[in-house]
């Protein structure tokens, strides 16, 4: 059989439907954010990177970058095993009990990525509480999802940050079952924010236990950057809070933060933890420099609302039409897969300007969009510039414009 020929007919479908994706050859130079060289081909040019998801420029901090010199000449390059044999370095030991500070919790455990630990706490829990049912937001993330599938438990899907709808399902449940109620505090593709307390409510009236996925959010939000929970006064409420060390945080890494008892269990049992490399101590190191500085600092915080603020009023007065949220996320939106390919080719090819087109199956059909992240590291000449490109791409292209007022 020939499996290439498979592998190209499936490949030239994502193509012509123009999901298919491009990867670009960006180097990121250390002090410079968010410029960075791009290499297409023999070309090289210096690009504004809009897309980043080392969303207060942490990548770039010299206290990090310091902390991963010093323990890279410390421990060395790798963990040199799994946790379980030899892997576990004192450097682990620190980041896991910062983390547990950071969101109020006994414990914290930390995965290779945000992915690995929402897909292997998830699957632990639903697989080994027996009769378990997992309540999952229907915008989770796939990390979540496939957690869910991969449990076995029954799965529950409720309407997109609607309590009432998760009242309606938990009602119908046996109260006897074990039922978690997993959600997202930020939403990464539309940018919207669940309501939490309100969910809580619900999962405490039902018995219920709650799954926060804190991933977009930790760093940025609430007064030592704990997230949407913390800022709204919410950590001890929440079972389990999950959350990513490659976003804000601006290194690599998943962990969880519940109780002693429940990192415990997820530690025992999941296999996704259990028979994996350790993450190397110099990303640990790293993580643990940047979330220490990120508790006591807020000027990054209070300057990247400051260039959100700054940007949605600049596409707010070109007609450029964006999704209304409160966080930091600022998707503008397309509709169509081809024409988000091409706005977002000539953007990088003309303007320097390179963010990512978001496609199927990252959103639904219909919905493709350009996502902006604005760092406090972009200022207003960086804004001016990418509105007045944008601008200059909405007249070529005929798109509708949207009023003010609207």
């Amino acid at each position: 059989m020939d499996f290439d020929t498979l592998f190209d007919a499936q490949l030239n479908e994502l193509r012509e439907a123009g999901n298919y994706r491009y990867f670009a050859d960006l180097e990121r130079e250390a002090g410079n954010f968010p410029h960075a060289v791009h290499r297409g081909g023999e070309m090289a040019r210096d690009v504004t990177v809009w897309c980043s998801n080392d969303y207060l420029g942490q990548g770039q901090n010299p206290v990090v970058l310091e902390a991963m010199q010093a323990a890279l000449a410390r421990y060395g390059a790798g963990a040199g095993g799994t946790r379980n044999i030899s892997g576990t370095t004192h450097a682990h030991i620190e980041l896991e009990r910062e983390l547990a500070d950071w969101h109020g919790k006994e414990a914290a455990l930390l995965f290779s990525s945000g992915y690995v630990s929402n897909w292997a706490t998830l699957s632990t829990l639903g697989a080994r509480l027996p009769g378990s049912v997992i309540l999952s937001d229907a915008m989770n993330h796939a990390s979540m999802i496939e957690g869910v599938r991969h449990s076995r438990a029954e799965k529950v899907i409720w309407q997109h940050n609607d309590p009432e709808d998760l009242d309606r399902h938990l009602s119908a449940l046996d109260p006897a079952r074990p039922r978690i109620v997993a959600f997202e505090s930020v939403y990464s593709m539309d940018g919207d924010i669940a309501p939490i307390a309100e969910i809580c409510e619900v999962a405490e009236r039902h018995g219920a236990m709650t799954y926060l996925d804190e991933v977009h959010a930790v760093g940025l939000y609430g007064p030592r950057g704990g997230g949407v929970a913390e800022e709204r006064g919410l950590m001890d409420r929440v079972t389990v809070i999950e959350g990513t060390l490659g976003k804000a945080v601006g290194v690599m890494g998943g962990y969880i933060a519940a109780s002693a008892s429940l990192v415990d269990f997820i530690r025992s049992f999941a296999s996704g933890f259990i028979f994996t490399t350790a993450l190397p101590p110099v990303l640990a190191a790293g993580a643990t420099a940047s979330i220490r500085y990120l508790k006591h600092s807020n000027e990054e915080r209070l300057s990247q609302r400051a260039q959100v603020a700054y940007l949605r009023r600049k596409l707010d007065l070109a007609g450029i039409p964006h999704m209304a949220n409160e966080s930091h996320i600022v998707p503008v939106m397309i509709g169509d897969a081809e024409k988000c390919r091409r706005l977002s080719d000539w953007l990088l090819d003309h303007h320097g300007i390179y963010v990512q087109p978001i496609n199927y199956p990252t959103v639904p059909r219909g919905t493709e969009r350009l996502r902006f992240t604005p760092s406090p590291y972009h200022t207003h000449a960086h804004i001016d510039a990418l509105v007045d490109a944008l601008s200059e791409l909405w007249s070529q292209c005929a798109l509708s414009r949207v009023s003010v007022a609207a």
